[in-house]
């Protein structure tokens, strides 16, 4: 943390977030579902989806690339899935309705799958699939990035996204297991906060792609194509998702994809699926939780590496992120407060260090 690094309370992001929705047109009760799955990305350490992504997403809705006032309608429904036009809304009122939706089906018949067409970027993944676990079920949350960025394997055309995939696991005393991951090294939000803060990149997150050769410099960001974790593995995750997310919803996938960051007004046409399983339809639930807990603990406490000082279980440091951060406040760096101090006069709104 710097000098000029600066801890906001979750209260008045969330207030400041929902304001600026609300003076691009977005009724009230949508502002505030919008405001909730961003700062929760921020709660729980997915800092380039959360409040960071403000001012982009009030330039869409200005510009009328994003629909302010959506009419989400479930176009099919079945026993056990169901197909959502976004109406070009904001993504996180269309996958934070096809969560919900999920769960009923799930309710009904043991497993929910939904998808979704014309939607947008919905921020942080782990924001939906942890939804179900509210209710002891499993959750899983797959996307069509909005923007291409990944070549596929070999490749260097950038015809890929960094599709996300989160999946969320109910545990009992432990914290649940939640893993969200982008199919690229460095997700593109990530890439994002270096270039806001002018950081130099690791080598491996980018190849230049003319010469193959790594990208560290932010600004030959434009350059390169990103590269996929897990080499040919990753890439082909990556299509996978996309095909699931994408093509079987009637969505965006490959060249078809537009990316969200750039001007004019057309549709981007982001597809995303959400899955939920009731784990009782498999077995009870006290004894899943509890064998959850048991794996957990194994995992933690088995032998370590030479320099690595704990045996991480994806959702542990979520959970102790998110109560930190609940407690004490999220920390933001000096160029993204100047950036919202910005759309504040914009917008004629309180600025958020004087909340």
């Amino acid at each position: 943390m710097t000098n000029n690094d600066r801890r906001f309370p979750v209260a008045a992001m969330l207030a400041f977030t929902k304001e600026a929705f609300v003076a691009c047109g977005v009724p009230d009760a949508d502002a505030a579902s919008i405001a909730a799955a961003m700062i929760e990305a921020d709660l729980t350490g997915a800092d380039a989806h959360g409040i960071f992504r403000v001012a982009q997403y009030v330039g869409a809705l200005r510009a009328g690339r994003i629909n302010a006032k959506p009419q989400i309608k479930v176009v099919q429904r079945g026993p056990a899935t169901a197909l959502i036009d976004g109406d070009n809304g904001m993504g996180h009122l269309v996958m934070t309705q096809a969560a919900n939706l999920a769960v009923e089906l799930a309710r009904a018949s043991g497993i929910g799958w939904v998808g979704a067409r014309r939607s947008n970027h919905a921020g942080a993944a782990g924001a939906y699939a942890t939804i179900p676990l509210a209710h002891n079920y499993i959750g899983i949350y797959g996307a069509v990035s909005s923007a291409n960025h990944m070549a596929p394997w070999g490749g260097a055309d950038p015809l890929l996204g960094t599709n996300p995939i989160a999946v969320a696991i109910p545990a009992g005393r432990e914290a649940p297991v939640v893993l969200d991951i982008a199919t690229s090294i460095a997700s593109f939000g990530t890439i994002r906060t270096h270039v806001l803060e002018g950081r130099p990149m690791p080598e491996g997150w980018i190849v230049d792609r003319k010469t193959g050769k790594p990208i560290t410099d932010p600004k030959k960001v434009p350059d390169g194509v990103l590269l996929p974790i897990g080499d040919y593995k990753g890439s082909g995750l990556a299509i996978i998702i996309g095909l699931l997310a994408g093509v079987l919803n009637g969505a965006a996938f490959g060249s078809d994809v537009r990316d969200f960051t750039a001007g004019g007004t057309q549709e981007c046409n982001t597809g995303q699926f959400m899955i939920a399983l009731d784990v009782a339809r498999f077995v009870p639930l006290a004894s899943f939780t509890a064998e959850i807990d048991r794996h957990i603990r194994e995992l933690r406490s088995s032998a370590r590496l030479p320099g690595f000082e704990e045996v991480r279980v994806p959702g542990g440091e979520r959970r102790r992120r998110r109560q930190d951060r609940t407690a004490n406040g999220v920390e933001l760096a000096a160029p993204l407060i100047k950036q919202l101090d910005e759309v504040a006069a914009n917008l004629k709104l309180t600025p958020l260090g004087a909340r």
